[in-house]
């Protein structure tokens, strides 16, 4: 059990001795010296012996030091400073979806009184796997709510201040709906709700990567249906590029074998009373045409579905090749910086060759 009043690295050592019946060493990572300033200030570093192996325990000392992909990064960085030791992402709690990203990239993690990774040492204990506090009873965002949360996190310059009913009125919702969706992002503990004149608008407490993770508990995929279509068949005007095929464009990822389209649930009413034939299983010329449940042009000139959606509809895909791809497209996010190696802060997007457009 996790004891609040002691350090995390404290209750780690208890436990490990709980699970394996052995007393780490712990001592001082001599090595963290090595690393850039940014990242002795972002972690707390330790080294701790683990059954004869030699493991680098790093700390975040603020819940916004970083994403899980960047931790992901960082500890790659251990490995550079001590090829022989182990690299160890120490938390105090981890949601169940960043849980199997780290277990699919293989990267060791202890949550004390929950679980143990240690993949280099063939341990994975699972007592019992604790939510993050925030995931717990909380109803997913309504399709509306969910649309205008990310149209919020994807403006450009970022505000922490935001009238939804601006991008509720481009997208076609109603002032009802806009204070749904106010309400929604106020329960769900994403965003302050603050009065301007007579009209409410909400305040993000957190920058917007921070939103999004927060947020993953109650976000949904927006893909209602997938159904297949003879390629001939005319697209409705406002299909865009989606799925593996809209990841394609912007990564290293093949392009499939069928093209993905997203269509809004009011074309695909419209397809459907017009008589559109759809395929019991996919023909070497036939497109996957994806429902969703809210309409996919959030960006007004975009091609291809926002990447915020994108990667919703994607997470849950078991093949390892599209989530290597999703990794890759979130470090295109716009609120992604890059560190180079003089420790100067670089807008990641403006080193990126210009993407490129296979099937959609």
């Amino acid at each position: 059990m996790l004891d609040k009043d002691l350090p995390l690295l404290q209750n780690a050592v208890a436990y490990l001795q709980d699970v394996l019946g052995v007393k780490a060493r712990v001592r001082p990572w001599k090595q963290a010296s090595q690393l850039t300033y940014h990242l002795r200030d972002a972690y707390d570093w330790s080294q701790i012996e683990i059954l004869g192996k030699s493991c680098v325990a790093f700390t975040p000392k603020r819940a916004d030091t970083a994403s899980l992909a960047d931790m992901r990064k960082h500890a790659t960085l251990v490995a550079n400073a001590e090829p022989d030791a182990v690299p160890v992402l120490l938390l105090p709690a981890l949601s169940s979806f960043d849980r199997r990203r780290l277990i699919e990239q293989r990267t060791p993690f202890i949550v004390p009184g929950n679980q143990l990774y240690l993949p280099d040492l063939a341990l994975d204990l699972r007592e019992y796997f604790k939510q993050g506090r925030a995931t717990a009873s909380r109803a997913a965002l309504s399709p509306a709510t969910q649309a205008l949360l990310i149209c919020a996190l994807l403006r450009r310059p970022w505000q922490s201040d935001w009238h939804a009913a601006d991008d509720a009125a481009r997208l076609g919702y109603t002032a009802m709906t806009v204070s749904r969706a106010v309400a929604e992002l106020q329960g769900a503990g994403l965003a302050d709700v603050t009065a301007v004149g007579r009209m409410r608008q909400l305040r993000f407490t957190k920058p917007p990567e921070q939103v999004w993770q927060d947020a993953q508990a109650v976000l949904k995929t927006p893909v209602r249906r997938e159904v297949f279509v003879d390629a001939r068949h005319a697209r409705p005007a406002d299909a865009l590029c989606a799925g593996a095929s809209a990841l394609a464009s912007q990564t290293n990822l093949a392009d499939p074998l069928h093209p993905a389209w997203a269509v809004s649930a009011a074309a695909w009413q419209r397809a459907q009373k017009k008589g559109i034939e759809v395929l019991p299983a996919p023909l070497p010329d036939s497109d996957t045409w994806q429902v969703w449940s809210y309409g996919p042009r959030l960006l007004p000139k975009d091609a291809v579905v926002d990447p915020l959606s994108l990667m919703l509809s994607l997470r849950n895909d078991p093949d390892e090749r599209v989530q290597i791809a999703l990794d890759e497209l979130r470090e295109t996010l716009p609120w992604r910086p890059l560190q180079d190696c003089f420790g100067d802060w670089i807008d990641f997007r403006r080193t990126l060759p210009t993407t490129r457009i296979n099937m959609c």
